[in-house]
């Protein structure tokens, strides 16, 4: 059934100029290549200091985590000043708030401190606010969603001492809160996009898994449901040997036969960008929309496949890795 609109596209026709005008400063494959090319760590970050970013230290790994921290904090704040309906930037804001949830259900747990480079604020709620949350037992602040995920995952946490079990409990509620979020925003393509996302999450579990000589019980815990494939199909799949037959009709096609590669002893670097690839090629239908919610969407697709690019490089860059080896792990990119 098709979705209703919530909001008509010339709604957004400020908010699409302004992020086309902006594209010109993410991070393009020629200066990416530039950063792979230039003499030190600090001249590939002088790149980034071109196109908007903060000074940082290029040898320290901590720095680099916060000036990425910095960035994506403050693409939220720009995108809530102008966007008309802020519920599709929250359905990218969802993972941060899981993200945080995550470190700091473990961190009570263990009686230790999630350290602050751990947690992200770019979520719906506050990092500080979520610590204070999980330390008090109190999760009221939370959306509803979330808040009965974080209960549920302290009590199976305090049932099992099992953190892993939590994380899957955690995995499947953000999943599922992240396509309920992009189905009430009225966005049939957000919701394709998500939906996409999932499978190819799905796609990467279920390798891990197979790759780990894991069975049935593994890929029924870690295989979630919100994609196109069920969970259930996949799980067949995985078990039967069929993957590539079951992502044959679908973007993940490539990524299917390199994750059979993997399985059988291949490298999963190939399959992971060939993953990551394939979702940015779903993000790159919008580009071709002048205005509307597409236009936001694509633009936040397009800085987080730029803030993998930028971890990748300079990362590669600290650990005097050789450009082809960085070149390898760069996914496409998205202009």
């Amino acid at each position: 059934m098709a979705l209703a609109k919530k909001l008509k596209d010339t709604e957004y026709l400020f908010i699409s100029t302004y992020l086309h005008s902006r594209e010109r400063d993410l991070l393009t494959s020629a200066r990416m290549e530039r950063m792979i090319e230039a003499p030190t760590a600090a001249d590939a970050a002088k790149v980034l200091t071109e196109i908007g970013y903060g000074e940082f230290d290029a040898s320290s790994q901590r720095e680099l985590g916060s000036i990425l921290a910095q960035e994506q904090e403050k693409l939220f704040e720009d995108l809530y000043r102008f966007v008309p309906d802020k519920a599709v930037v929250d359905v990218f804001k969802v993972k941060y708030d899981y993200h945080n949830l995550k470190a700091l259900i473990k961190a009570h747990a263990t009686g230790t401190d999630a350290s602050d480079r751990l947690l992200l604020d770019a979520g719906r709620v506050s990092a500080e606010d979520m610590r204070r949350a999980v330390w008090e037992g109190d999760y009221g602040v939370l959306p509803p969603a979330l808040r009965r995920a974080a209960g549920e995952a302290v009590e199976v946490l305090s049932a099992t001492g099992d953190p892993q079990l939590a994380d899957f409990l955690l995995d499947r509620a953000y999943y599922a809160e992240m396509v309920s979020a992009a189905e009430d925003t009225g966005s049939e393509f957000l919701v394709r996009y998500v939906r996409f996302t999932i499978d190819a999450a799905n796609l990467r579990s279920a390798v891990r898994t197979l790759r780990m000589k894991k069975g049935a019980e593994m890929l029924k815990r870690v295989l979630v449901e919100g994609g196109n494939l069920r969970a259930e199909s996949i799980q067949s799949a995985a078990l039967s040997g069929n993957l590539e037959d079951l992502y044959r009709s679908t973007g993940l096609r490539q990524a299917a036969e390199l994750g059979t590669a993997a399985v059988n002893g291949g490298s999963l670097t190939p399959f992971e960008k060939a993953c990551d690839d394939a979702v940015t090629a779903v993000a790159a239908q919008a580009k071709s929309v002048p205005f509307g919610v597409e236009a936001v969407i694509s633009y936040l697709a397009a800085k987080e496949i730029e803030f993998t690019a930028v971890r990748i490089i300079m990362s590669g860059r600290m650990a005097g890795i050789s450009g082809d080896i960085i070149r390898e792990r760069l996914r496409e990119a998205y202009v």
